[in-house]
């Protein structure tokens, strides 16, 4: 047999390339790698960059730096599924990298990643696709691109998946997504909160806690509490709390439940089946911060709604509250405060809290802690605020010292709760007393200057209650308080603006102050804020009024009007009519003007502010002008010397201070000396008027010594009407005959009756002339001036009838015109029995008829056919 031969093997073709194996040390290669066309090169360089980028963040970076993100990012379409799967794996990873995230961003590779989680795809697909997302879903950006690109429907389809780890990254993602508001409404329309609650059945507690979460988010929203409620979510809950093994799931159990309280449906639901008593007990007894801090949270949301409050009310929440103040967690303790103040809208809540939880609340007022005591004032405010019992309680307690301490803390919201407290205990006048012993003004300096607002209208306010005692007014002058109090009244804020209002309309109660308020520019201001429609209050307008109420001066020549209240004193002068926004010039500098064509400024002013004996009648000086300087041997003083008229008593010696007001000493005897003195009346009134000719003018010192006080022109010749009518008609029980009687003794004192018709032939103007040129100055006494018409009149009788303590309005008319208003009883009415109708207004006729009654019916029909 012939020997067999080996048959030799068939070569390849020449256009095959023969299979090369590469063991590859570099990552860069393997990156380069990814652009291969062959699906198992491309398969296990996919795998071997996985394991790479699992090993830590560095190799991260480093696959970024290589280049490896863009061409992975087209193998998530790769037809191969072990290449697609592979790459998906990868970008799980890569996506939680910042910056892999921001170029995945760029690329727009969000419609790929969420393609893979179709439900044919395998499920290592869907977990590291579902990764992938859940780390993209930490930033807005891309929220917006999954919400745009339906990520959402897969994401919740993918809840009920039986591979826990797809569970768990969906419902992370999702729990992202509900940061906003979009995907919260979007995830209402796909009925999601099922599939969650079924989460909380899982044995993973990150699944729980995640699905927790998610609710704790999504029912902010009240559908999503309806949903939760009508799928049995609250047993869920009130189970998770029950198991003491769940304790790590409690609080954010208790966040949820908090937000179902909110709902009314809910907390009754959880209240009838006993849940909330659970609840309440839970949080009482347990030892861990954070679930009784989440259940005083719980409380406070659901406290908000009326309803809630009687609720939680009937279940005595209150002790809970109580007993959570003494926890040792400042956490808790402002849970609980906070809880409080929600409560106290509650009335029966409130006067619970009066017995218990003042006094531990006052001893959160001195923890370390400005958070504590932030919250703390803020329970004590709302637990005082219209409630005297509780504000007393705060006294008692000796609240007052920790809550002044707080007033210079640097968190504006405790500044502004216990400046709400201080000011609702000094609401109360016997508490009141007590605090200015506490240094309240003084600690108010720094809460009027705060920048905060809301700082600013508290400490106003708390300024107004205080302010009320003339002690306490007396310190906020003398500490510099009302300084900062002014500035307040420019604020654009209306609260601050009412509230600083408020305050000067309380301050300007004292004369002093008033006084001062206006020399800090608070009537300018008011007057600027009242011409606004926009910026004032009835508080601006009550205080400016308030304020001109201190200077008569002011307010008769801005607003033409002084009231029977507003009781002209010595010092006042008539300027005329000034318009709004126009200053008007203090009395002294009108003294120091010259005499010019403009109207003569009236002064009323019986108060000498001599101290030496009256000099004799030969010290005289006739060429002495207010403001010029004087000779002690040449004062401005006269004597008041005996002064007779028909029908008035007159004083018979000399006096340096006639009596005024109703203290005077009435004789018995009054009318027999009137007839005794008839006789040399005549003879007396010529050497008075001889004395008047020569006497000297009016004092005013100061000029030419800077050290000496300043007085207003004393006029002696009103003092002696003022003598007068207190002797005279002050003694005169009718009120109507008061007015008669004096009504024509100023006729008499001005130039007697008039007639119409002759008007215009009294020559009272060349009078007040030569007065101006006589005083060389503008300001005329309203004394010297014998010849006067209505405005002069009108002045002097509204000038004399609060002397005297008659009721009488002075109103200022047009082209010269005044008049006095005043109010009398109807005397047909008088002794019956039932309600008085209101007192009649009458005008009194000083001109035509003196001592004449008009009554006013029609005002301008009236006033025409009187004027």
């Amino acid at each position: 047999m012939g020997k067999k031969v080996k048959k030799e093997a068939e070569p390849p073709p020449k256009d095959v390339f023969d299979p090369l194996t590469i063991e590859s040390k570099k990552a860069a290669t393997v990156v380069l790698m990814l652009n291969s066309p062959e699906e198992e090169i491309l398969a296990k360089a996919c795998e071997a960059i996985y394991r790479f980028a699992l090993k830590g963040e560095e190799n991260k970076a480093t696959l970024l730096e290589l280049g490896a993100v863009e061409p992975l990012t087209k193998l998530l379409t790769h037809e191969d599924k072990i290449v697609r799967r592979n790459a998906t794996m990868i970008f799980g990873i890569l996506a939680s990298n910042n910056d892999v995230k921001k170029l995945l961003r760029e690329l727009d590779v969000m419609n790929s990643v969420i393609a893979q989680l179709a439900p044919e795809e395998e499920v290592v697909i869907h977990e590291f696709a579902s990764l992938c997302l859940a780390n993209m879903s930490a930033e807005y950006t891309s929220k917006v691109q999954i919400l745009e690109h339906g990520g959402l429907e897969p994401l919740v389809r993918l809840l009920a998946s039986p591979d826990p780890d797809v569970k768990k990254n969906s419902v992370e993602c999702i729990y992202n997504l509900t940061q906003d508001f979009q995907c919260r409404a979007a995830l209402q329309e796909l009925n999601a909160i099922p599939p969650i609650l079924d989460l909380l059945k899982s044995e993973y507690p990150v699944i729980q806690l995640l699905a927790l979460k998610t609710l704790g988010i999504i029912t902010n929203d009240k559908e999503a509490r309806t949903t939760l409620r009508d799928n049995q979510g609250v047993d869920h809950l009130i189970k998770i709390l029950e198991t003491k093994e769940l304790n790590d799931l409690h609080i954010e159990a208790l966040s949820v439940i908090a937000n179902c309280l909110e709902d009314m449906d809910t907390l009754v639901l959880i209240q009838q089946t006993g849940g909330l008593k659970k609840l309440l007990s839970f949080a009482e007894n347990s030892t861990i911060p954070d679930i009784q801090k989440n259940a005083a949270k719980a409380i406070t949301k659901a406290a908000y709604d009326p309803e809630n409050r009687k609720l939680f009310h009937e279940q005595e929440v209150e002790k809970c509250l109580v007993a959570l103040l003494g926890s040792e967690n400042d956490g808790t303790k402002i849970a609980a405060s906070q809880a409080i103040s929600a409560m106290c809208e509650n009335t029966g809540s409130k006067e619970f809290f009066n017995n218990q939880g003042i006094p531990q609340l006052i001893v959160l007022l001195k923890s370390d802690s400005e958070e504590v005591r932030e919250a703390a004032s803020l329970a004590l405010a709302n637990l005082t605020t219209c409630h005297p019992a509780n504000a007393k309680a705060v006294a008692e307690a000796d609240g007052v010292d920790p809550l002044v301490n707080i007033l210079s803390s640097r968190r504006d919201g405790a500044v502004a709760n216990a400046a709400t407290v201080l000011a609702n205990v000094a609401m109360q006048e016997p508490l009141r007393a007590g605090l200015q012993s506490h240094g309240v003004t003084s600690a108010l300096l720094g809460p009027l200057r705060s920048a905060n607002t809301v700082v600013q209208s508290k400490a106003a306010l708390t300024v107004a209650a205080t302010a009320c005692d003339v002690e306490a007014r007396t310190e906020l002058r003398n500490s510099g308080g009302l300084e900062p109090l002014v500035e307040l009244l420019r604020s654009k804020n209306d609260e601050v603006r009412r509230h600083a209002s408020w305050a000067v309309m309380v301050c300007a109660n004292d004369e002093l102050t008033a006084v001062e308020l206006c020399k800090l520019g608070a009537l300018d201001i008011l007057e600027e804020v009242n011409l606004s429609a926009s910026r004032k209050n009835k508080f601006s307008e009550a205080a400016y009024n308030k304020l001109l109420n201190n200077n008569l001066s002011l307010k008769y020549s801005l607003t033409g009007y002084l009231s029977s209240s507003n009781i002209i004193s010595d010092g006042f002068y008539d300027y005329g009519r000034i318009n709004p926004g126009t200053k008007l010039l203090p009395l002294k500098d009108l003294c120091l003007q010259e005499p010019s064509d403009q109207r003569a400024v009236l002064l009323v002013n019986s108060k000498s502010s001599d101290v030496s004996p009256p000099p004799s009648t030969e010290d005289k000086s006739s060429d002495v002008g207010y403001g010029r300087s004087i000779s002690s041997s040449s004062s401005f003083r006269r004597a008041s010397k005996e002064k007779t008229n028909t029908g008035f008593g007159s004083p018979t010696e000399e006096k340096s201070e006639p009596p005024s007001g109703r203290n005077t000493a009435l004789s018995k005897g009054t009318t027999k000396e009137r007839g005794s003195r008839k006789g040399r009346g005549k003879k007396e009134e010529e050497r008075v008027k001889e004395e008047e000719e020569v006497s000297t003018l009016p004092k005013l010192m100061g000029e030419g010594s800077p050290e000496k006080e300043w007085y207003p022109p004393f006029d002696p010749d009103f003092r002696v009407y003022v003598y007068e009518v207190t002797k005279s008609i002050f003694p005169i029980t009718n009120i109507k005959e008061q007015i008669e009687v004096l009504a024509r003794y100023v006729a008499e004192k001005m130039g007697g009756k008039m007639s119409k018709e002759k008007l215009h032939n009294f020559s009272w103007e060349l009078h007040i002339s030569e007065l101006k040129f006589q005083l060389k100055s503008n300001v005329v006494p309203i004394g010297q001036i014998k010849k006067g018409i209505f405005y002069h009149r009108a002045l002097l009788f509204k000038a004399l009838a609060d002397k005297i303590g008659i009721g009488c309005s002075l109103v200022r008319g047009e082209y010269g015109r005044a008049w006095n208003e005043v109010q009398l009883m109807n005397e047909s009415r008088k002794g019956l029995i039932g309600a008085l109708p209101p007192p009649e207004v009458y005008i009194v006729d000083l001109m035509f008829h003196p001592g004449g009654l008009m009554k006013l019916r029609s005002r301008e029909a009236d006033l025409y056919r009187y004027l």
